[in-house]
């Protein structure tokens, strides 16, 4: 596994695209100034010794070890020992709903962006946990293992969007049902589903799959996204979701079925607003989770990988220091650069 040290020095990087800017910038005044003098193509035969190109040169060259150097602030290392740890902690399947619907925006910016944000927050929060993701609309698929990679969990979090399921629809059954059969196979991790979706749409027995879930020791926590009065669903810009009618097809939260359903999981409902209260409430029912050993892979040792970019910072810098700003005398009359 690859990974940089200290990624902050890696924020150094912005400058670059400054240096060059001055370059340009000054490449720029030094042509005006040589035109004060007269036409550039007849100076150019009086200063034979001068070569634009070996000034762009040097530049990149230098721009280069720059480069190099802040990739060696950074500390490049590769893990070389993978090892199994043991972690006090609770396994946590998330279902979110990924259907048209959840597009509306009677939540800031919508529903489902809302959504995605507030388990990003809840994931800074894991410490030892496990989790996974499954997305589901007229199906469920795994998006994510369970697992404790935390990184890669917000990375497949933030390339969440309806058109990952291409049967629309509300499958809440067959999301809890694919989660409780996604956890480890460990009896003593307390284990729980966090549903989130707008219950609209509803299309199989969610509330036997949750009674299921429970069954195995599994609780089902609902998070309810939207509004009861409802909103439209955009599509194409300004335009809106209509039916067979023409009509603008109106989604409402289905809070009963909601309700119904973390009542069946043995868990608790939350309604979502545009504050982080169910995210706190959800952090706060997770806290009430009895924490066991779960056994995590891990990279124990790095070995620093500096080297290569040390040995190509010396390299160019080399061949910046042996290039000349002006021909040389000697070889005048050889055209590298030309």
């Amino acid at each position: 596994m690859f990974r940089f040290a200290h990624p902050d020095f890696l924020y150094l990087l912005f400058l670059l695209p400054i240096f060059v800017i001055f370059f340009v910038y000054t490449m720029i005044m030094k042509k005006k100034a040589i035109k004060r003098y007269g036409n550039p193509t007849l100076l150019v035969e009086l200063m034979p010794e001068v070569s634009l190109k070996r000034q762009h040169l040097k530049f990149w060259l230098s721009l280069g070890a720059i480069t190099m150097v802040i990739f060696i602030m950074a500390e490049p290392q590769f893990g070389t020992k993978l090892e199994t740890v043991k972690r006090q902690g609770v396994e946590i399947m998330v279902c979110l709903d990924v259907s048209n619907s959840m597009l509306a925006e009677d939540m800031s910016p919508n529903r489902l962006d809302k959504a995605k944000r507030m388990l990003s927050q809840l994931t800074d929060g894991f410490t030892n946990d496990k989790m996974g993701l499954i997305v589901f609309a007229g199906d469920a698929f795994t998006q994510l293992p369970i697992t404790s990679d935390y990184i890669s969990a917000k990375m497949f979090l933030s390339s969440i969007n309806p058109s990952m399921v291409s049967t629309q629809g509300t499958a809440i059954g067959a999301a809890i049902n694919l989660a409780s059969r996604s956890f480890t196979l460990d009896e003593k991790t307390e284990k729980a589903i966090i549903l989130i979706t707008d219950g609209e749409n509803h299309e199989d027995d969610a509330i036997g799959a949750a009674k299921a879930a429970t069954e195995k020791g599994i609780h089902v926590n609902v998070v309810g996204m939207g509004d009861a009065k409802g909103a439209p669903i955009p599509v194409d810009g300004n335009n809106y979701l209509k039916d067979k009618e023409g009509n603008v097809v109106i989604t409402k939260l289905n809070e009963q079925m909601a309700q119904e359903i973390a009542a069946a999981g043995n868990g608790i409902y939350i309604r979502a607003d545009n504050t982080n209260s169910a995210q706190k409430a959800l952090q706060a029912e997770i806290k009430k989770m009895n924490k066991a050993e779960l056994d995590s892979k891990v990279y124990s040792e790095y070995n620093e990988q500096f080297q290569i970019f040390a040995w190509i910072a010396l390299i160019l810098l080399i061949i910046d220091f042996m290039t000349l700003d002006r021909k040389n005398r000697i070889f005048r009359k050889v055209k590298l650069f030309s």
